[in-house]
């Protein structure tokens, strides 16, 4: 990691879009065109090259796909602070292929800090939701200026839920204390195993009250055309009803999107991923190998149980050495 002691080695893989669909391309024409369609897609190729370069826009591609966590967060950190220090601020662009239901309040805060980021530099970020943007991960998608979401994907959930058991009736039932000291007079309002006054319950809901209220100037300050009474109700909406209600500004899917930069952009997809240790190494190459060894000797053994069928059936395996002559005979193919 660039900025933070990693709790494993990571590294940043960058995969250059225009190359590899190019490369897929020449693969399919070389099946299904003739000679000289196929000469006439290499120079369209290279003319669409030659307009990317002199457009000299380069688009960076991030991938975001959040649990409960936001455990990616590690990631799309370092990714931001490498986009950071080689970008160009207000020229090059910067997409983000979102997929999240929400989470910790504070982890989530810290993510749609981390796109702040980007914004504060300058740079234009448009976030792309597929699946699903619903709380944290709206919280994450309302920080760029353009959000693209597919038809029924998920946005909204503009709210706070905080879920607990309570075990108070079942420790008097057994007759067992349950007793916590605090210092300070909201150290701890509900608890799991004590019992929980009204007043533990109120100061609770205010503390929720309070971290939805902020939830909702966040999102108010990135999208101001937004009606914040309308939409931050905790509901959700497909992207269907959220274009009409300004949560997002365009319907299409993430794949349309990024096909349509290509011919005049150079667009570079960012992934970071934890380095393999030395046993996982060892451990897929051999997996790799035990993968041939099977596929190579599968073959065989369909033709070992069908000449052991047509001997058994010819009678050619009567007698103590019928077996272990069908079976040199394998193993010398």
């Amino acid at each position: 990691m660039l900025l933070h002691m990693p709790r494993q080695p990571v590294e940043i893989q960058v995969k250059h879009l225009n190359d590899s669909l190019e490369q897929q391309q020449l693969y399919l024409a070389a099946e299904m065109l003739d000679k000289k369609q196929q000469r006439d897609l290499k120079k369209q190729q290279k003319s669409a090259q030659k307009k990317r370069e002199k457009q000299d826009v380069r688009i960076f591609v991030l991938d975001f796909k959040g649990d409960i966590r936001a455990s990616a967060l590690e990631h799309l950190r370092e990714e931001i602070t490498l986009i950071l220090s080689m970008a160009r601020a207000g020229k090059d662009k910067i997409v983000l292929r979102l997929s999240s239901p929400g989470g910790m309040v504070h982890s989530y805060g810290l993510a749609a800090a981390q796109l702040a980021r980007l914004r504060e530099a300058g740079f234009e970020l448009t976030i792309c939701v597929d699946q699903v943007a619903a709380s944290g991960g709206y919280m994450m998608a309302c920080v760029a200026q353009t959000i693209i979401a597919a038809p029924f994907a998920v946005v909204g959930s503009i709210g706070v839920v905080a879920e607990m058991p309570n075990f108070y009736q079942l420790l008097k039932r057994l007759n067992i204390d349950f007793d916590v000291y605090t210092a300070g007079e909201y150290k701890r309002t509900v608890t799991v195993f004590g019992e929980n006054s009204d007043e533990d319950k109120a100061k609770f809901e205010a503390e929720l009250q309070q971290t939805h209220d902020l939830f909702k100037h966040f999102v108010e300050t990135y999208r101001p055309q937004l009606n914040i009474a309308e939409v931050s109700t905790g509901e959700h909406w497909y992207g269907e009803d959220a274009i009409k209600l300004n949560l997002i500004d365009k319907l299409q899917t993430s794949d349309a999107y990024l096909l349509s930069l290509l011919p005049d952009y150079d667009v570079y997809a960012l992934h970071s991923r934890a380095k393999p240790t030395l046993a996982e190494k060892l451990g897929l190459t051999a997996a790799r190998l035990g993968a041939n060894m099977v596929n190579r000797a599968l073959p065989h053994v369909a033709d070992y149980a069908q000449n052991v069928l047509a001997e058994g059936l010819n009678g050619r395996l009567r007698g103590p050495k019928g077996l272990p002559m069908v079976l040199e005979r394998f193993w010398q193919r």
